[in-house]
C-alpha cells in the first residue's frame, strides 16, 4: 500500500484538505463518519443553543509560526480585518444577547485597529472580552509593550498560549526562545495582578499536545502546570485550558508527512464521546472571519465551511432568527472537539 507520505497532495488547498479528510479511511468505511456517529447517538442534525459568544478573527497575521497552528498564521500574512468591518460587528453586538467577545487571529494585537475595537467594544456593555495572546507579542515590538495595561485598563481576560511548562518542548513547537518571552510576558501581566484571584484579572493558559496524540486530564495538566509555574518562576494563573489539534492546515501537514493521519483519525473516533457534543463550542458560538463570514466555529472558518443560514453568511446580513433555525455544519475534522472529555476554546466539555 502507497505511505501517506508518499501520496501528492496540495493540503494547502482548502479544497484538498476537504477531499483528503473525507476519502481514505472514511470513504472505504474503515471508519464511521462525523454525520454516522452522531445519528448513531441521536444527535443529528446538530443544532445550536442560545447564542452567548462572538469569537472574532482580526486577521492571520502572528510575530509566529506554529508548528501546529489550524489558522496556518504567520508573519507574512496579510489578511486583517477592516475598521468597517469591525463596525459592523459592534452594531451586531450591541443589539444581541451575547455576553462574550472573544478575539483571536493570528495575534489579533497586530491587527492596527485592534485597542480602538477593543475601546469601542468595551462601551457596547458586553459582559466579557476575552483576547486569545501568544504572549510573545507582548515583547515582540516597543509599541506592544504596554499591552499589559491595556489589557487591565479595560479587565480583558488574558487566554495565552503555553504549551507547556518546560522550555524544551514550548520551543519546540513555537520555535526558539518562545518560553523564555512567554515566561517574561506572564511575569509582566501577575505584576499587574493577572492570575491573582482577589483581583479579577483572568489570565489562563492554553496547552495543546506537541504530536499526534490526545492531551491527558485538564485538571491533572493544570496541577503540574501551576505547581512547576509557582516553584520555578513564581507565576501563578487562573485555569488551564486542554485543547485537542485538529487536523485540519499545518498539523494536517504533520500527520501526513510524518505517517500518523490514519493512526491519529482512528484514535479520535475510537475516543468519539455523545457527553461532549452539548457542550461543543459551534452550539452557543458564531465565529467571524476577518472578512466578516460567519462559521460554526473557527475550525470550520478555516476550511471554509460557511453557516448554513441562507443569506445570512455574512456579518452585514445578520438574522438572528435563520442562525437560530440552522443546522451546524459537521465533517470528520470535528471529531478532535468530541474525542474523550472533548475539546473546544473553552478547554473540555465533558
Amino acid at each position: 500500500m502507497k505511505s501517506l507520505h508518499a501520496r501528492k497532495h496540495d493540503l494547502a488547498s482548502v479544497d484538498n484538505q476537504l477531499k483528503f479528510l473525507n476519502n481514505g479511511i472514511f470513504e472505504n468505511g474503515k471508519l464511521d463518519s462525523f454525520e454516522k456517529q452522531l445519528l448513531k447517538s441521536g444527535r443529528w442534525p446538530l443544532k445550536p443553543t442560545e447564542l452567548e459568544i462572538f469569537q472574532i478573527n482580526l486577521g492571520y497575521m502572528c510575530n509566529q509560526t506554529c508548528k501546529h497552528c489550524h489558522v496556518d498564521a504567520g508573519p507574512d500574512r496579510k489578511e486583517i480585518m477592516t475598521r468597517d468591518t469591525m463596525q459592523l460587528c459592534l452594531d451586531v453586538l450591541r443589539n444581541t444577547q451575547v455576553h462574550t467577545l472573544d478575539l483571536t487571529g493570528g495575534a489579533p494585537e497586530m491587527n492596527p485597529d485592534f485597542r480602538w475595537f477593543v475601546e469601542e467594544a468595551v462601551k457596547t456593555g458586553v459582559e466579557e472580552i476575552i483576547v486569545r495572546s501568544n504572549l510573545t507579542i507582548i515583547l515582540a515590538n516597543p509599541k506592544y509593550h504596554d499591552l499589559p495595561d491595556f489589557f487591565k485598563k479595560h479587565k480583558i481576560r488574558v487566554v495565552s498560549s503555553l504549551p507547556y511548562y518546560k522550555k524544551s518542548k514550548t520551543d519546540r513547537q513555537r520555535g526558539d526562545g518562545v518560553f523564555d518571552k512567554s515566561i517574561r510576558a506572564l511575569t509582566m501581566l501577575n505584576e499587574l495582578g493577572y492570575g491573582k484571584p482577589e483581583t479579577g484579572l483572568v489570565l489562563d493558559l492554553v496547552y495543546n499536545p506537541s504530536g499526534a496524540f490526545l492531551p491527558g486530564d485538564q485538571l491533572s495538566l493544570e496541577n503540574d502546570f501551576k505547581k512547576s509555574l509557582l516553584a520555578e518562576f513564581e507565576i501563578t494563573f487562573n485555569h488551564l485550558f486542554t485543547i485537542t489539534n485538529l487536523p485540519i492546515s499545518r498539523f494536517l501537514e504533520y500527520l501526513v508527512a510524518s505517517e500518523n493521519y490514519e493512526d491519529y483519525m482512528e484514535s479520535l473516533v475510537m475516543a468519539f464521546n455523545p457527553l461532549t457534543v452539548d457542550g461543543l463550542m459551534c452550539r452557543n458560538t458564531i465565529s467571524i472571519d476577518w472578512k466578516g463570514f460567519l462559521y460554526d466555529c473557527d475550525f470550520n472558518q478555516m476550511l471554509e465551511i460557511k453557516v448554513a443560514a441562507k443569506g445570512s453568511e455574512h456579518i452585514s446580513a445578520w438574522n438572528i432568527d435563520a442562525l437560530a433555525k440552522r443546522n451546524i455544519m459537521t465533517n470528520q475534522h470535528c471529531f478532535g472537539c468530541t474525542a474523550g472529555a472533548g475539546s473546544s476554546c473553552q478547554g473540555t466539555t465533558a
